[in-house]
């Protein structure tokens, strides 16, 4: 019977056909429109299109027409017009993915100069902890003048002991010669 029909209630929305198509995708199909349409081959494409189109309609027996210049072109007007109507949301749309991508890169781009500026101001922290050390730890140069230091040091020595050596000597030779010859 038909009861089991009557007691379950139909859905108040229309079901309409649909296909899911994920946003990105459609994005970049509007992007891949949108750049087309600014090539010259789109362009010229156009052009060639409007005039073949103006010339059927223009020149050859009015039978053979399907949109007669008496009605102003009417159709290829409104084929224009629909062009137009979807191709400025498409090539909205295209910019606004761009921009997006845009501030994404710009972003990056700041987070990579604050991590180099980071970096850089910890070299330059490095650089002068170094230097620092670098006045407490000898260099070659100190290091050479203070071995030739102790080496005329030395020879001094050497030279005031040899002197002296030299002295002692005499002086205990002219003893014992002062002994021998008392």
């Amino acid at each position: 019977m038909a009861v089991d029909d009557f007691e379950i209630p139909r859905s108040s929305k229309r079901k309409l056909p649909s296909f899911a198509m994920s946003p990105e995708t459609f994005g970049r199909g509007a992007e891949a429109f949108a750049r087309f349409m600014g090539t010259p081959a789109f362009l010229v494409g156009m052009t060639v299109f409007c005039a073949v189109w103006l010339l059927w309609n223009t020149l050859l027996p009015e039978s053979w027409q399907f949109d007669p210049r008496s009605l102003n072109f009417t159709l290829l007007t409104l084929i224009l017009s629909l062009q137009a109507s979807y191709a400025a949301p498409l090539i909205l749309l295209a910019e606004n993915r761009s921009t997006d991508r845009d501030r994404v890169e710009f972003e990056h781009d700041r987070q990579r100069a604050e991590r180099n500026l980071a970096d850089t101001e910890y070299l330059a922290r490095e650089v002068a902890a170094l230097r620092i050390a670098m006045r407490e730890v000898a260099t070659r140069d100190f290091i050479r003048s203070e071995l030739k230091d102790l080496l005329k040091e030395l020879e001094e020595e050497r030279q005031d002991g040899d002197r002296h050596d030299d002295g002692d000597s005499r002086s205990s030779e002219q003893r014992r010669g002062g002994s021998h010859s008392g």
